[in-house]
């Protein structure tokens, strides 16, 4: 089943959830891609979800019809769906394929684990980062955090994911 993407207003995600699902019923699903991360303020680590597409959420239905619309259309937060109100068009399969990467982890993904090599580069071992190393942009070893670059109907953004490394290893050996 095809997958639509909706701009809603960043920070209003959760609010609309609520109320869209209920207007929606069972005509379509609606998802939230998540992730999870370790942010430290004050001193304090704090483990927190943040969106992986900030600002857009996803319908997954076999098409847009007038009441879908206008049920989520109604909903608080609401901008437009992608490309445009005029133009729904459902995700691409290169959309879908970066989609359903993060959904095969569940609507929160979390923590990747990774292995750096004498190089000190980045090899994904598990996770969701598994298959985007060549997608990744920057690494923060200290934060344990990769920047992401991606796309959506051909706008790209950078995203942070969190990662845990393995101990003790150097290319993916255990050294022991």
């Amino acid at each position: 089943m095809p997958f639509f993407a909706v701009q809603i207003w960043t920070g209003s995600e959760t609010r609309f959830l609520a109320a869209a699902r209920k207007a929606a019923g069972g005509d379509a699903s609606l998802i939230w891609p998540r992730r999870s991360l370790r942010i430290r303020r004050g001193g304090i680590w704090r483990d927190s979800l943040a969106p992986v597409f900030p600002g857009y959420l996803f319908v997954q239905a076999p098409r847009v019809d007038t009441d879908l619309y206008a049920s989520l259309r109604r909903s608080p937060g609401f901008l437009r769906f992608l490309p445009s109100n005029d133009n729904i068009v459902a995700l691409g399969q290169k959309d879908q394929q970066m989609l359903s990467h993060f959904l095969a982890f569940g609507e929160v993904v979390d923590k990747s684990m990774v292995t750096f090599d004498e190089n000190r580069r980045i090899r994904v071992v598990s996770g969701p980062l598994k298959g985007l190393e060549g997608r990744i942009i920057r690494v923060d070893r200290r934060k344990g955090r990769a920047r992401v670059k991606l796309e959506l109907y051909e706008d790209s953004f950078e995203i942070d994911f969190g990662f845990e490394a393995l101990e003790g290893t150097v290319g993916g050996e255990p050294q022991g």
